[in-house]
Parts: C-alpha cells; structure tokens; sequence
C-alpha cells in the first residue's frame, strides 16, 4: 500500500490583544479537502527560524498557501492605504512570503488560493489591484459584504491546467475578495479571468511542476463538487511515482 501525500497546509494568525492570547488557527474546509482528495493534510505554524522552515518543507510532499479574510499589506506593496484595506498580522504575511519563496525555490507542487494566489504573484515579480471596483473599469462586484455566497462565472483558457480541471461548460465560481492579480509575474501565465478581465487563476506553464494560483475558494462550504477536482488534481500531482520493478532476463539453461 502507497503511503499518501502530506500537504502542508498555512495557517490564520492573531497578535497578542489586549485580553486575548495570540491565535493560530486553521478552516476545516482545507484539511478536509486535502483529506478527501485522498491527502493528509499537516497544519504549519508560522516558524520564526528559516532552517526550522526549510526542515519541515522536506518532509512535505505539496503546499496549500491559503487565503486570508484580511489583505496583503498595502503600504508595503507601494499603495496609498484604501478604506476597504484592512492589513493581515506582520507575522502571518512575513511567514507567507518567507515559506512561498522556499517552496518555489525547491519547485515543490503548490496550490495557492485566495490571497495566497496574489501572494505568490507578488513574491515573483508580479503586482496587485488595491480595489478591483475602483481599478478596473466596468469592474463587476468581487465582493458582497451581505452575501457571502457571491458566485460569478469565469473564462478558462483551453489547454491550460485550469481547463484539465473544470473541462467544458460554464463554470461559475464562490467570489469574496477585493484585491487582485494586475500585472502576471514573467513565470506564470493566465489561466482563468472574470467577464470583467480581473484576472482569477494563474499557473506556471510547466507540465513537470504543478503551481496554479485560483482567487476563488474551492475549499469553502459555497464551493461547487466540481470545485473539488482542483484538489483532486493537485493531489495526483503530490504522489510519489511508482517505483519501477525492473524485470530481470532470464537465462535460460545451457
């Protein structure tokens, strides 16, 4: 019997409040995900120490960067703060631009969603929209701050990895975020975009190495089962290859 994938999975982070401890915490709908697409997800805390780091990503066979409620910091990506920017912990965006880059470094298997995708444009060279209403012109609504089942349908471009996933027919996708991909790093291409343009997947065009960053959330409960098949597909990529039972000749007898 193979031995399954184990995934790492990043996490949420609170500061120290007030009256309140520092917080790490981790949707069940990752590792559950991660799980029923035949995984074992493992829960990473966000490590101080680079070797710490490094250690725990060699015995990882794929990473989940996970998406955040709160937004990239603005002022550190060269913005002028917007209102509708509210910044996630300094220790939760330092760990994930410091883990991003080691596991792109090592070319390990990545999904990345949500604010993770725009975390992994940025690390590789690539910019955001602060606001995509106010960026984008005849920008659609990305964001409900009622409804938090918004879905909007996507355009996948054929051939690409995104495509293998979700195959023919519409697709429409959950939508819960208000910053976006703007210009796409040199090492990714396109692979899905809203009616709008806003851009919603992007991947490296590499059949050896599976990175695909999706700004929709297939892990949450407002996913569709169709929305499975990317954790599906991300998990094939994170097995080990069989090994080869090389068959010896037989001699016959003189």
């Amino acid at each position: 019997m193979s031995k399954k994938p184990l995934i790492g999975i990043t996490g949420d982070y609170r500061a120290e409040q007030k009256e309140a401890q520092a917080l790490s915490w981790f949707y069940t709908g990752y590792y559950d995900s991660v799980t029923d697409a035949g995984g074992i997800p493992v829960m990473i805390p966000p490590l101080a120490d680079d070797d710490d780091l490094k250690q725990f990503l060699e015995q990882l066979d794929g990473l989940v960067l996970s998406g955040c409620t709160l937004d990239l910091d603005p002022i550190r990506l060269g913005f002028e703060k917007h209102p509708a920017s509210r910044a996630m912990p300094l220790r939760r965006e330092d760990f994930d631009r410091r883990i991003c880059t080691m596991a792109m470094e090592k070319k390990m298997p990545i999904l990345a969603i949500g604010s993770g995708m725009q975390m992994m444009n940025v690390i590789s060279g690539g910019t955001l929209h602060q606001h995509v209403i106010e960026d984008v012109a005849g920008a659609m609504y990305h964001r409900d701050a009622v409804e938090s089942n918004l879905r909007h349908i996507i355009n996948i471009v054929p051939g690409t990895r995104v495509d293998k996933m979700y195959g023919p027919g519409e697709i429409r996708v959950n939508s819960q975020h208000h910053m976006a991909v703007n210009y796409i790093s040199k090492m990714f291409v396109v692979s899905a975009t809203a009616p709008d343009g806003v851009i919603e997947a992007i991947e490296v065009p590499d059949e050896d190495w599976f990175c695909v960053g999706v700004q929709w959330h297939p892990q949450n409960h407002s996913a569709s089962a169709l929305d499975m098949q990317v954790f599906e597909n991300f998990l094939t990529a994170c097995e080990e290859p069989e090994p080869q039972i090389l068959q010896m000749p037989v001699r016959k007898a003189a």
